[in-house]
């Protein structure tokens, strides 16, 4: 929920506007490809829905970047929201694997 309050709470602008449209695109994409995989038909099912979930995690990496060099966030609130979304990175990626080798 943090993610969809900061970009909330980005300045207005043009910048703002379409990067924060990308980040909360991805970011809300994580729970709901989660959400997906573990309702999968099958493990093959379920590794594939979670390897879109891993993607959009690291890609909200990127848009987060992207707004602290364009100064749209403090480094205090990338800092906490980056670090959240390599967690959940390898959190899904390691279950991923898991879940590919029938563990």
């Amino acid at each position: 929920m943090e993610f969809v309050r900061t970009v909330e709470e980005l300045p207005k602008g043009r910048i703002a506007d379409v990067v924060g449209k990308q980040l909360m695109r991805c970011a809300t994409s994580v729970g709901a490809n989660y959400h997906a995989a573990c309702r999968g038909k099958s493990r093959a099912d379920f590794a594939a829905k979670l390897g879109i979930a891993v993607e959009e995690a690291d890609e909200s990496q990127h848009w987060l970047e992207m707004l602290m060099s364009l100064d749209q966030i403090t480094k205090d609130v990338f800092g906490r929201l980056h670090k959240e979304a390599e967690e959940l990175t390898a959190i899904l990626a390691s279950s991923m694997k898991s879940a590919k080798q029938g563990r």
